[in-house]
């Protein structure tokens, strides 16, 4: 039997139970400035075929989530489960990302925008609206391209990586 809601949620336990949901790790980027920046995240979402429109959920107080408002748009590259090292760093906990990207294996997708190599799928987006959620905000982007690329997506699930197979 499941345990019941409490009343009191507290912040530490509503992590534990969002790492129970699998989720595809993403590296979101965008450009600032004559720079790159970008973010791993797992909140992901298409909401539309036609139009094709995604959202992905970023923290507020990211230079990425700014680079994604400032220059209205933003890509997507589906991490591969030979990418771990890729997610880590992107996450903050491998060596920092310098903003010239020059040691990330990517290519500039048609907006300019960095897309990296290998991966299982790529999109480039035009971000078409910004809301507030809590301490995140829910960035809707248009979907200009799309690509499928190979390999096993890299999933997140208990705070571990994981495969499909």
């Amino acid at each position: 039997m499941a345990a019941r809601l409490t009343v009191e949620l507290g912040q530490e336990d509503f992590r534990d139970v969002m790492a129970r949901v699998a989720a595809s790790l993403v590296v979101i980027s965008a450009r600032l400035g004559t720079g790159f920046r970008g973010l791993t995240a797992t909140s992901l979402v298409s909401i539309s075929a036609e139009p094709p429109l995604v959202l992905v959920g970023l923290e507020r107080v990211t230079v990425t989530r700014d680079g994604v408002v400032e220059g209205k748009a933003f890509n997507v590259s589906v991490l591969t489960r030979s990418q771990e090292f890729i997610a880590e760093r992107f996450a903050g906990r491998a060596p920092a990302v310098a903003a010239a990207w020059n040691d990330i294996p990517h290519h500039l997708g048609a907006n300019g925008i960095p897309l990296i190599d290998g991966c299982a799928a790529w999109l480039e987006c035009r971000l078409v609206h910004v809301y507030e959620a809590g301490d995140h905000d829910i960035c809707v982007g248009e979907v200009e391209n799309a690509v499928k690329g190979t390999g096993e997506p890299l999933i997140l699930w208990d705070r571990s990586f994981w495969t499909l197979r």
